[in-house]
C-alpha cells in the first residue's frame, strides 16, 4: 500500500461534505503506523468526528496523544482548536512575556481572534508547520473541512502573507498613533476624517482595540509571514500529496472535478482519488422485493458515478472504490480492517 495510497510523507485528504474522509483519513493513518511509520492524523475539521473514532479527548488540541504503538511505528492525534493554536504561538513567538500579555489583555483578541473569518485556516496553517517541523514524524495525514472550506485551507499561506503586507496593518502600524494620549488620538483620527465614519460603522471603542491589537501584534508579523511562506512550500513539495475523497454516484463527480481543477491550476500534487461508500451488488441469487430492488439500484447508480469519473480521468489516475460499511467504523479494530479492505482493494 505504500507505494499507492500512503506514497507521501505528508497526505492532505480533502473531499466534500459526508463523504467520509474523517474515517478514511483515520484508517489510513493506523496503516501507515501498522508499517512501522512514525505518524500523526491531524484533524482541521471544525465538527472534531475523528476524536470519536480514535478514542482521544480534548487534551488532543494541546499536544498530540498516543494512540497505538505497533513495533517501531505509533499513531499519534492531534485536533485543532483555533484558540489553543493562537495562544500557543504568542507564548512561543512574542519577544517577552509582557509582549504576549499585551495581546492577551486586548479586548479584540479575548473577544474575537478565536473566530474570525479564516482563522481556522491560519491556524491549522501554523499547526501543520509546528508538527512538520519539530521532527518526530515520519508522515502526517491531514484530514480537512469540506471541499471549499479546505480550499481556504490552501490559499490561507497566501492569505496571510498578503495580510501581512497589507495597507491596513501599515495604517495600523503608522506612527501617528504613538501618541497614546486620548485627545491626541482622537483629534489625529478626526484630522483623518476616520472618527466620525468608524463611530457609525463599526464604533470608536472597536476601531482603537482592533489597532491596539495590530500594534502589539507586530513583533510576530515577520514569524507569520516566514513560516505561511515554508507551509505553501510545503504544500506544493515533492513528498506531499493530495488524496481526495469522492462520495458515489453521478451527482458526486461535480464535486470531484471541480477540486481536481482547482488542485490543478494551483500546482498541488494529486494522488489517488477514492470513491467511498459505493454500495455492494447483491448478485443473481438475491431475493425479489423492494428493499433488494434498492440496493441494486443504489449499486448500479454507484458503478455509473465510477465509471463517469474514470471517463473523465483518463490516463494511468489511481481511483479505488470503498465499499459501504454496514456499521461506519467507531474503534481501532474496526478502522484496521477498513484499512485492509482498502489495501486488498487497490491490489486487485
Amino acid at each position: 500500500m505504500s507505494a499507492g495510497l500512503l506514497s507521501g510523507r505528508l497526505i492532505v485528504v480533502v473531499g466534500a461534505g459526508g463523504v467520509g474522509k474523517t474515517t478514511l483519513a483515520a484508517a489510513l493513518a493506523l496503516g501507515s503506523a501498522k508499517e512501522g511509520r512514525r505518524t500523526l492524523v491531524m484533524t482541521i475539521d471544525p465538527s472534531q468526528r475523528l476524536k470519536d473514532a480514535l478514542g482521544v479527548a480534548e487534551q488532543a488540541k494541546d499536544e498530540p496523544i498516543r494512540v497505538m504503538t505497533e513495533g517501531s511505528g505509533f499513531l499519534d492525534a492531534a485536533l485543532l482548536d483555533a484558540k489553543h493554536t493562537f495562544d500557543r504561538l504568542i507564548r512561543s513567538y512574542a519577544p517577552d512575556p509582557a509582549a504576549a500579555g499585551r495581546i492577551f489583555s486586548n479586548r479584540f483578541y479575548q473577544d474575537m481572534a478565536g473566530s474570525l473569518s479564516g482563522i481556522l485556516e491560519y491556524m491549522a496553517m501554523e499547526r501543520l508547520f509546528e508538527m512538520q517541523a519539530s521532527g518526530r514524524y515520519e508522515r502526517i495525514i491531514l484530514d480537512t473541512p469540506p471541499t471549499r472550506q479546505a480550499l481556504d485551507f490552501l490559499q490561507a499561506p497566501e492569505r496571510m502573507m498578503n495580510l501581512v503586507d497589507s495597507q491596513a496593518i501599515k495604517f495600523a502600524l503608522d506612527p501617528w498613533w504613538d501618541d497614546a494620549k486620548p485627545k491626541s488620538f482622537t483629534f489625529r483620527i478626526v484630522a483623518k476624517g476616520a472618527m466620525e465614519l468608524s463611530d457609525r460603522l463599526i464604533g470608536r471603542r472597536f476601531l482603537l482595540d482592533v489597532v491596539e491589537f495590530i500594534r502589539a501584534f507586530a513583533p510576530l508579523f515577520d514569524g507569520f509571514r516566514g513560516r505561511a511562506e515554508e507551509v505553501r512550500n510545503l504544500l506544493k513539495a515533492e513528498g506531499t500529496r493530495f488524496l481526495l475523497v469522492a462520495g458515489p454516484g453521478p451527482d458526486r463527480v461535480p464535486d470531484a472535478m471541480f477540486f481536481l481543477r482547482q488542485l490543478k491550476e494551483t500546482g498541488h500534487r494529486l494522488g489517488p482519488i477514492l470513491v467511498n461508500q459505493v454500495h455492494p451488488g447483491l448478485g443473481p441469487a438475491a431475493e425479489d422485493g423492494e428493499g433488494p430492488a434498492l440496493l441494486r439500484y443504489l449499486a448500479g447508480r454507484d458503478q455509473r458515478g465510477l465509471a463517469l469519473l474514470r471517463s473523465l480521468l483518463p490516463g494511468r489516475r489511481m481511483i479505488v472504490p470503498v465499499a459501504l460499511e454496514p456499521v461506519p467504523p467507531a474503534d481501532l479494530l474496526t478502522l484496521g480492517q477498513l484499512y485492509e479492505k482498502m489495501d486488498a482493494t487497490r491490489a486487485t
